[in-house]
C-alpha cells in the first residue's frame, strides 16, 4: 500500500449527512482527499437497494477521481461495489479469512491498545486504522480515546508499518497526530458537517 493514500483518509456514511453526500464527495475529492472509506451504519443509516445504489454512485466518484474506496466490513458488498479495499475492526470478520478471500485488495484493520495489537495478525493488513486519537461522537460504539501516544507507540514499534490515525481529529489537532508518527489522518464530521470542505481538507 501507498502510504501517501492515508493522509487524508475520509469515511463517510449518508448518516454522517445534513446534505447530499454525493454533493459532499465530490466536494471532498476536490479539495484533495487522498482515499474514501465508505461506512454507511449506525443509527439513521440505509440498507439493501439504497445502500447499494449510493454505494455506487460515490464509488463511481472515487474511480474517475483515481481515490481508493474502501468499504466499512460488508463483506457482501465489497464485490457489489467493485471496492479497491476493505477496513475492518477487532469485532468483525478474521484477518486471515479475509485475505484469503480478498488477496488482491487493501486490507486495513483497527487497533485500539496493545491486547489487540499483540492478538492480531498486522503482517496481514496493509495499514491499520490507531484510535480513537481523541474522544469522538461519530461512532456510537467507540472506545476511549488512547492519546497521540498510542500512534508514536505503534511506529516505534512497527516503523514500516502504515498507520492513520482515526478518532476526533479535526484541523486543530490533525497535526499532532502526524507529528506522532502517523502517515495521516482519516476524518467524518470534520468534513461532513463543514460549511467550507475545500478549506476544511487544506488544514488537515
Amino acid at each position: 500500500m501507498q502510504h501517501h493514500y492515508l493522509r487524508k483518509y475520509f469515511i463517510m456514511g449518508s448518516q454522517n449527512c445534513d446534505c447530499d453526500p454525493v454533493i459532499i464527495l465530490q466536494e471532498a475529492i476536490e479539495a484533495g482527499i487522498t482515499a474514501f472509506q465508505f461506512r454507511e451504519k449506525g443509527k439513521g443509516s440505509l440498507s439493501g437497494e439504497e445502500k447499494i445504489t449510493l454505494g455506487k454512485k460515490l464509488r463511481a466518484l472515487c474511480h474517475h477521481a483515481n481515490i481508493p474506496f474502501f468499504i466499512n466490513d460488508d463483506i457482501e458488498l465489497a464485490t457489489v461495489l467493485d471496492v479497491d479495499g476493505i477496513h475492518v475492526g477487532q469485532d468483525d470478520e478474521n484477518l486471515a479469512s479475509l485475505r484469503a478471500q480478498f488477496p488482491n485488495l487493501l486490507i486495513g484493520l483497527s487497533i485500539s491498545n496493545e491486547a489487540e495489537l499483540k492478538s492480531s495478525p498486522v503482517h496481514l493488513a496493509d495499514y491499520v486504522g490507531a484510535g480513537p486519537v481523541f474522544a469522538t461522537t461519530s461512532k456510537e460504539d467507540a472506545k476511549a480515546a488512547v492519546g497521540t501516544e498510542w500512534i508514536a507507540y505503534l511506529r516505534n514499534k512497527h516503523p514500516d508499518l502504515p498507520i492513520v490515525g482515526i478518532g476526533g481529529i479535526n484541523t486543530e489537532n490533525a497535526h499532532q497526530v502526524i507529528e506522532a508518527g502517523a502517515d495521516g489522518v482519516a476524518i467524518i464530521s470534520v468534513i461532513t458537517k463543514s460549511a467550507d470542505i475545500y478549506k476544511t481538507v487544506s488544514k488537515l
